[in-house]
């Protein structure tokens, strides 16, 4: 198990263009399709799941809504009370109280999922659609209601960290199909088809010892996938991406793209992404149970028009 930090090897404008190409979606379900891999969450996959569900203990894997300003939450969500129960109800008993919450849908202190709308590469959506379907108004084309009835299924999480014996992964840090592999021999485990793969980088935990930090491309970055990982989500048929952060390496390693997992896993494989999701209570879990699949069960909000959604994915042992 190694300790080295990972240098990202580099990749060319054209090569990234090749991997795109490589391992496109488009058509594979239909022109007019919009939930892309989640086709490989077929009833048997769900059932499947099921069986999974043992010992009955259920764990959050998100992030509480982050109210306060930082270099990784620079529009912070916004709640406050719009009623309590010291005013007097004017018909009598019972009384309430209610809250406000105005959030964005997106950004590094949210855990959220994406809408294949979300992403345009080279001016084209998911199975080439036109980034103009996105106006002012909202999403017309592959909006997040397309999850509306929920990202159910067996949950894989790859801890590497814990594979390499470190807190977490160091800032620019890539993880290869190679090192998924190792950590899958380690862990007992394998990716499949019509899986959900929860990537551990650790990003969280860093975050609670050392605080926050600007972990964008013009930013300190963050560790996460190496873009040939693609070619083994695609080959195997994953279904859907929980990350810790949100999944790609930073600064990026490929020419020209800042964001080149986002493009390759949205606009290209159509696959389910989230970003920001927390996973230190789950491998406490996992390392109790002994075990690193479980079942999932992610709720989007049902937001006509939405490139993506707040939700609170929680795993099922």
């Amino acid at each position: 198990m190694s300790q080295k930090k990972t240098s990202p090897t580099f990749t060319t404008a054209v090569d990234f263009d090749q991997l795109f190409q490589r391992v496109s979606n488009w058509g594979r379900w239909g022109p007019g399709d919009e939930k892309g891999t989640l086709n490989y969450l077929t009833p048997e996959h769900i059932r499947g799941s099921a069986a999974l569900v043992r010992s009955g203990r259920t764990v959050s894997l998100s992030l509480p809504i982050n109210t306060l300003a930082g270099p990784d939450n620079p529009r912070p969500s916004v709640h406050y009370m719009v009623k309590t129960h010291d005013i007097r109800p004017e018909h009598g008993e019972p009384r309430f109280a209610g809250d406000f919450l105005g959030s964005e849908l997106h950004g590094d202190c949210r855990t959220h999922v994406d809408a294949l709308c979300h992403v345009a590469y080279k001016g084209k959506l998911y199975n080439g659609k036109s980034p103009a379907s996105v106006t002012s108004r909202g999403a017309t084309l592959m909006d997040i209601t397309a999850y509306a009835h929920g990202i159910v299924g067996r949950g894989v999480l790859l801890d590497i960290p814990r594979f390499r014996k470190v807190k977490w992964l160091e800032l620019g840090e890539a993880v290869t199909a190679e090192e998924i592999e190792a950590v899958e021999r380690f862990e007992g485990v394998r990716l499949g088809e019509g899986d959900i793969f929860l990537f551990r980088t650790g990003h969280h935990r860093r975050r609670l010892e050392l605080g926050s930090w600007n972990n964008g491309c013009d930013g300190e970055g963050q560790a996460g996938l190496h873009v040939n990982a693609m070619v083994l989500l695609h080959e195997r048929k994953v279904a859907a991406f929980l990350p810790d952060g949100d999944g790609e390496t930073v600064p990026s390693n490929v020419e020209g793209v800042p964001y080149p997992v986002h493009a390759l896993q949205i606009a290209s494989m159509g696959m389910a992404c989230a970003d920001s999701l927390q996973f230190e209570e789950l491998v406490k879990v996992c390392e109790e149970e002994n075990r690193w699949t479980f079942m999932v069960v992610a709720s989007p909000l049902r937001l006509p028009r939405g490139t993506g959604s707040l939700f609170n994915p929680i795993a099922i042992f």
